[in-house]
């Protein structure tokens, strides 16, 4: 038996979930289809869990493309292995991969090491770049809400305690932990 998943992240992207429901049918012969609207980054895909359940030995699961069946590479790889452990073979029609076949194994494979490979010349790249900002004197994350002024004379105002630091915290719109940890590292720079 062919069943088939199609996914859209949106109740907007409605008519590409159909597009891919007649994709399914006309052009894989799905027999059986799930379907759902849910993000590909939502791990709680329901129709994905019933499918995944449905499914015996012998059958293939067919998908219009691999993105719509699982979130990442790796997740990709797990539901895939599963698959197999089972019994069941995929068969997403863009990529033309059919793990039924010896070449459709050996295709799946591949495209899974290029993925990898990419995602770790990504990684590489990344690296590279932030030590070349670190070089030049640049700090990478969000901006400091405190500046070195406002700092000194907050410091000056908690170590007098005349002041309390939720109420300082108030006034400089932080929370009394930002506050805290701003202080523990002007503290560590007046000590170095």
């Amino acid at each position: 038996m062919i069943i088939g998943y199609a996914r859209s992240s949106t109740e907007g992207q409605r008519d590409g979930l159909e597009a891919q429901i007649h994709y399914l049918q006309d052009t894989l012969g799905v027999e059986t289809i799930f379907s759902e609207l849910a993000s590909g980054r939502n791990s709680a895909r329901p129709e994905l869990a019933k499918m995944l359940e449905y499914a015996r030995s012998g059958d293939t699961i067919a998908v219009q493309r691999l993105d719509r069946l699982a979130r990442s590479l790796a997740d990709l790889i797990r539901i895939v292995n599963s698959l197999q452990g089972r019994g069941i073979h995929l068969k997403s029609g863009h990529e033309t991969i059919d793990t039924s076949t010896a070449s459709g194994k050996l295709i799946f494979h591949i495209f899974c090491s290029l993925s990898e490979f990419e995602a770790s010349l990504i990684r590489e790249r990344t690296m590279v770049g932030l030590a070349n900002a670190r070089r030049k004197g640049k700090r990478g994350g969000r901006p400091r809400k405190l500046d070195g002024k406002d700092l000194v004379m907050l410091k000056t105002l908690k170590d007098s305690g005349s002041v309390p630091v939720r109420t300082l915290a108030k006034k400089y719109n932080v929370s009394p932990s930002t506050l805290y940890a701003s202080l523990e590292r002007l503290e560590r720079t007046i000590t170095s």
